[in-house]
């Protein structure tokens, strides 16, 4: 098995660089893996042995509120109701069953549609998932610290949070924060990249960086060819391939809104004024339910919000590996119109000072990435569309295209295995997996 990588290192989403100043490690693209370290493929590979490492903070996930308090997703269902008021009852009863289901569900949530091998489990979480994001949580709670916590995770899905499905993105996050915490590997997420083509060299498979296929003619002689690459990339290389039908479906393909990073190289921790928010890696800086929607929903028009939902993390306060003796890094994004040529900075160091009065004075260096510096690093990020395509009720599983099998294409022995694919976006190797499996199956007949 040959692997051709166009970039001169492994990695793709999963990448580390010194970005700001040297000895400071940031996490090029992806950065907190819940759905990593739960993966039903990753699970079965030995790569501890090749090297990496989890890091797991005491909690997933704080959001800081304006009245200096902060919610936190602890482990324990019961330790995170304690703090929701009125909503812990609610609360253990929407995410105690999923936490506690999450390994079954696992195995048929994060694949293609088709018949679940744990239907009643799966019946269960499909009844909420196919809501709203913000239909659900004001009909579950009654308070906005709990609203506040479920639309931040929601909010991962980079859907307006009032459109159906939206809520399945909030579920899953909150039960894997439950099952399995919300990890980093340690040195950066470089780490994941290399433990897999540490052990595919074991299994006899090779690596050729620096090798960008143009065409399909560019491809060595193979059997099977899978391709991690967007369906507009699919029809850039391979569409000369395939029948009229099936281009114009990947034509039709759509896109939804892009994302606007910024790394810092810090003199120090960010000083949250909620000493909660030291307990998480991950903290969601956006205030209340309303705000975080109406962020969301700017990011489908062709303004972006004035005060952006700001996804930060803090890597450093729990692997010292990734800056000097006494420094810190910072992590940060948010979701603008896609392709927005819009400087977000301001906006977003703003929103964290909001929560974090004294951060902008610890900033020594940053490092941002638009959109156009997104779809530059990897072609998939099409207007800096990080998810690989837009993942509401007609694209969750018709990615790229409706097929039975939604990694095979027309042309035989050809296949589609990018975050375009189910289950979509996110480092866990699932599209992959699904895909190659496809092939297996179908060269063994």
């Amino acid at each position: 098995m040959i692997v051709l990588e166009a970039a001169d290192t492994v990695g793709g989403g999963a990448r580390s660089a010194e970005l700001t100043l040297p000895g400071y490690i940031h996490d090029v693209c992806s950065a907190i893996y819940p759905l990593g370290v739960s993966s039903p493929f990753f699970s079965q590979l030995p790569l501890a042995k090749h090297g990496l490492e989890w890091v797991n903070p005491p909690a997933a996930v704080a959001h800081p509120l304006d009245d200096g308090t902060a919610v936190l997703l602890e482990r324990s269902v019961d330790q995170t109701g304690q703090t929701l008021g009125k909503d812990q009852r609610a609360y253990a009863k929407l995410f105690q069953p999923l936490a506690e289901d999450w390994p079954k569900l696992a195995e048929d949530i994060l694949g293609p549609l088709k018949l679940p091998n744990h239907p009643l489990r799966l019946a269960r979480f499909g009844l909420r998932a196919v809501r709203s994001a913000r239909g659900l949580a004001e009909s579950v709670f009654e308070q906005e610290p709990a609203q506040a916590l479920f639309a931040g995770l929601a909010a991962h899905s980079m859907l307006p949070l009032e459109r159906p499905v939206s809520a399945a993105f909030g579920l899953v996050l909150g039960a894997t924060g439950h099952a399995v915490g919300w990890p980093m590997p340690r040195g950066g997420a470089q780490q994941i990249s290399n433990a897999l083509a540490s052990y595919l060299a074991t299994l006899g498979g090779e690596i050729e960086t620096d090798r960008p296929v143009e065409s399909a003619r560019d491809l060595p002689e193979s059997r099977v060819t899978l391709f991690d690459v967007g369906p507009r990339q699919l029809l850039r290389i391979a569409g000369e391939l395939f029948p009229r039908g099936y281009r114009r479906k990947l034509e039709r393909y759509r896109y939804g809104a892009g994302a606007f990073k910024i790394d810092w190289a810090l003199d120090g921790p960010i000083p949250w004024t909620a000493p909660q928010c030291r307990r998480a890696a991950t903290v969601h800086v956006g205030g209340t339910l309303a705000e975080i929607a109406a962020a969301e929903a700017a990011a489908w028009t062709t303004a972006p919000t004035k005060r952006p939902f700001v996804l930060v993390a803090q890597q450093s306060l729990f692997d010292p590996t990734r800056a000097p003796p006494g420094k810190h890094t910072a992590w940060a994004y948010c979701h603008v119109p896609h392709g927005s040529a819009f400087d977000m900075t301001e906006r977003m160091e703003s929103q964290i000072e909001r929560f974090a009065p004294g951060f902008k004075d610890l900033i020594l260096a940053r490092h941002t990435m638009p959109p156009s510096a997104f779809q530059e690093y990897n072609r998939n990020y099409e207007g800096g569309d990080i998810n690989g395509g837009v993942q509401d009720f007609g694209q969750m599983f018709a990615r790229p295209a409706l097929r039975l099998n939604p990694y095979s294409t027309p042309a035989r022995d050809v296949y589609i295995c990018s975050s375009s694919t189910p289950p979509g976006g996110g480092v866990h190797g699932m599209c992959g997996y699904h895909a190659a499996s496809s092939a297996l199956k179908r060269s063994l007949k």
